[in-house]
């Protein structure tokens, strides 16, 4: 969405992408992140540690606020869009369905063809061969191919934390010695001066 809010597109009501036909998304924008291990309800305001806790209140209290009639469920687009590979970046498929490679691949050129359609102008059309490059040609058995090319998820090196970590202990150990060191220059400075007036 960054990219199609750069583009400044608007995408139709009938693209499955759409805001309004996500079915949880009320609910998602009544999940209140409080604090690391705090969630608050947005409808009533009761609180839990762990979202998915949350999640079990929203179904089990506020099921009937659910837009159920026309909006669908986004997991639904998960073989389309790659979810698999966020939820389990780190561990990777050893085998390949070719036959579920190219239905994904199929209804990820469906869903570029009717967000992005090449005939609204210029921007759907960058947008449109941005999508089929980013999540579409992925749907290979080959692998070679990986899901997002460009804007994917950046993961940070154990070298970048380490140095980080490394970078904060030395950090306050420098200022105690200067600290320490014109402490010290200082009662040089005054034993001085009581040598020449005494």
């Amino acid at each position: 969405m960054p990219f199609v809010e750069q583009e400044k597109y608007q995408i139709s009501q009938a693209c499955r992408l759409h805001p309004e036909n996500d079915m949880f998304r009320d609910q998602e924008e009544h999940k209140i992140h409080v604090d690391i291990n705090e969630w608050r309800c947005g409808y009533c305001k009761k609180s839990f540690r762990v979202e998915k806790f949350l999640d079990k209140h929203f179904d089990s209290r506020h099921y009937n606020l659910l837009n159920v009639s026309s909006s669908k469920c986004l997991a639904d687009l998960c073989g389309a869009l790659h979810c698999d590979f966020i939820i389990n970046s780190k561990s990777t498929k050893t085998k390949c369905n070719p036959a579920a490679a190219a239905r994904n691949r199929h209804l990820c050129e469906s869903l570029a063809d009717r967000c992005f359609p090449v005939s609204q102008g210029l921007s759907a059309s960058r947008l449109h061969e941005f999508f089929l490059r980013q999540f579409c040609d992925a749907h290979t058995c080959n692998g070679k191919k990986k899901p997002f090319a460009k804007g994917g998820k950046k993961h940070t090196s154990i070298f970048y934390l380490a140095i980080s970590i490394l970078t904060l202990m030395l950090l306050p150990l420098f200022y105690i010695i200067i600290y320490l060191s014109q402490r010290d220059m200082r009662g040089k400075q005054e034993l001085k001066r009581i040598k020449k007036s005494g």
